[in-house]
């Protein structure tokens, strides 16, 4: 295999030796010997090549729980992939050590060896994770086919930031995704530390998505000082609710520092009991706070009466309440949870 000669999927010539990426949403037309902003696609000889197919950096099982979906296959185990790059350059990237590298490292591990190893492990689904699922669209199209045919299902956690052609491609495939907000999505904040014109196509996705029937569940990290806006969270809360409907998993994650934003705490709890707060007075039924372990946030609890349904701690489900038909034991409401 010659994984620095795959062909990339969803480009167009754009004049003499040019290309045009047609598969995030930055659209990068690519000189010849050039790679655009993601560092791993690059225009040899007038096409565009994944210079990172196949190249593992990242593959290892998962609890679900992590990505983190919630409502998908609770309490399985998903097998987890990545490869070094990303399309956007976020100052307080958790896997900036990855998704920032500038050499093409990685193990290669073909599709066929993907689907093996997450079905030794007992996996449920793969997950296309840790860096930014796009970027490695080409490796995911393809584990994701013979994936589907050994019955695994495939879950993004992505930025968002793609076109809808890529959606498109994919979504025959793709059973459900974790879409990550930054900063509630707020545009000054997205274009001054993940260095992103504009936060449109992230919507754009999540509507394309819905219409595909994938399961969506959408986080938001709260960043202290910068992307902590009471009323930057009631705006996309109130979009998720308009768009994407009132029960859809919504997470307010807690920021820790790392990567270029080392000189900033921890976010306060107080900040995350408010967005989430604030998103359940808006109308959305499943609001959980993530990064918070032990904290009542994690649970889900009947929307109805109130009771305690599933109790969390971290990435582990502790207390399971639900009826075998995902129902409320106590008043019977049927709870959107996908099982199986």
């Amino acid at each position: 295999m010659q994984t620095q000669h795959h062909e990339a999927m969803l480009y167009t010539q754009a004049g003499e030796k040019k290309v045009k990426c047609n598969l995030c949403a930055r659209g990068c037309t690519i000189l010849e010997d050039k790679v655009g902003f993601c560092r791993v696609r690059k225009n040899v000889g007038g096409k565009l090549y994944a210079l990172n197919y196949a190249k593992a950096i990242a593959a290892n099982p998962d609890p679900i729980e992590k990505k983190p979906l919630y409502h998908f296959l609770p309490r399985s185990t998903t097998f987890s992939v990545a490869t070094i790059g990303c399309n956007l350059a976020c100052s307080y990237c958790q896997n900036w050590s990855i998704s920032q590298e500038r050499e093409m490292v990685g193990t290669v591990l073909p599709p066929e060896k993907v689907v093996q190893e997450a079905l030794a492990d007992g996996c449920a689904a793969i997950s296309y994770t840790y860096t930014e699922p796009t970027i490695f669209f080409e490796w995911a199209y393809d584990i994701s086919r013979l994936a589907r045919g050994k019955g695994l299902r495939n879950t993004f956690v992505t930025n968002g930031y793609m076109t809808t052609d890529a959606i498109d491609a994919i979504a025959p495939y793709l059973d459900a995704a974790t879409v990550d907000f930054k900063g509630s999505g707020n545009p000054e904040f997205y274009r001054r530390f993940a260095q992103a014109p504009k936060v449109e196509p992230i919507f754009e996705s999540l509507k394309a998505m819905k219409a595909k029937g994938i399961h969506i569940e959408v986080t938001d990290l709260i960043v202290p000082k910068y992307g902590d806006s009471a009323e930057d969270a009631k705006m996309l809360a109130e979009w998720i609710e308009n768009n994407l409907g009132p029960e859809i998993p919504f997470h307010v994650l807690r920021f820790h520092p790392d990567y270029k934003l080392l000189d900033l705490p921890s976010t306060p709890m107080t900040s995350i009991e408010r967005a989430v707060n604030v998103a359940k007075d808006v109308g959305l039924r499943y609001v959980y706070g993530g990064n918070v372990p032990g904290h009542s946030t994690e649970n889900t609890y009947c929307p109805s009466c109130g009771d305690l349904l599933i109790e969390r701690w971290g990435f582990s489900v502790i207390q399971w309440n639900l009826t075998n038909e995902v129902k409320c034991p106590k008043c019977g409401t049927a709870i959107p949870i996908v099982v199986k």
